[in-house]
């Protein structure tokens, strides 16, 4: 059974806009997501009905606030780092929630981003983060839902989606 990774979903021009640095920035070949907001990156399939009621829940309290507050350096790669106390909080809850079954990675603390470039050399990815810091400003980003996938090694295989009311 594969693992599921849950996502936080983007407005329309939010989504289009990390769509086109991710197309413009990440290696072709490696490319083949869309833009994401990553809130857990392996979740056992054994939890994807509750999965999906925990996220439902969590979309009818409403969209969390957030805000594209920096650039960060992934070394071989920059992503977008998301600042939202909204969405932090509702990963922490589903984090105790699912403490027990939790991969090193999704039991760390969360690094919220969105990643534009990865897998390249370092001096390339440097470049890009300086070009891009010369005219960075935060900026608002809407959150609209929440999205649950099967990752089966390639292009992720949707499970559910849940709009924030």
């Amino acid at each position: 059974m594969a693992p599921i990774i849950v996502t936080a979903l983007l407005g329309g021009e939010d989504q289009a806009w990390f769509d086109r640095q991710r197309q413009a920035h990440f290696p072709p070949e490696r490319n083949f997501l869309s833009a994401h907001l990553t809130i857990f990156h392996h979740l056992p399939p054994s939890l994807e009905s509750e999965v999906r009621q925990r996220l439902g829940d969590a979309a009818r309290e409403g969209a969390p606030k957030g805000h594209v507050a920096s650039l960060i350096p992934l070394g071989r790669g920059v992503a977008y780092r998301i600042d939202s106390p909204g969405l932090e909080g509702v990963r922490e809850y589903l984090a105790d929630i699912w403490s027990g079954v939790l991969t090193p990675q999704d039991a760390a603390p969360w690094r919220a981003h969105i990643t534009i470039q990865n897998k390249v050399e370092p001096p390339v990815a440097k470049a890009l983060l300086t070009e891009l810091q010369a005219d960075f400003r935060p900026r608002p980003l809407k959150i609209t839902g929440y999205a649950a996938w099967w990752y089966r090694g390639g292009p992720w295989e949707p499970l559910s989606r849940h709009m924030c009311a």
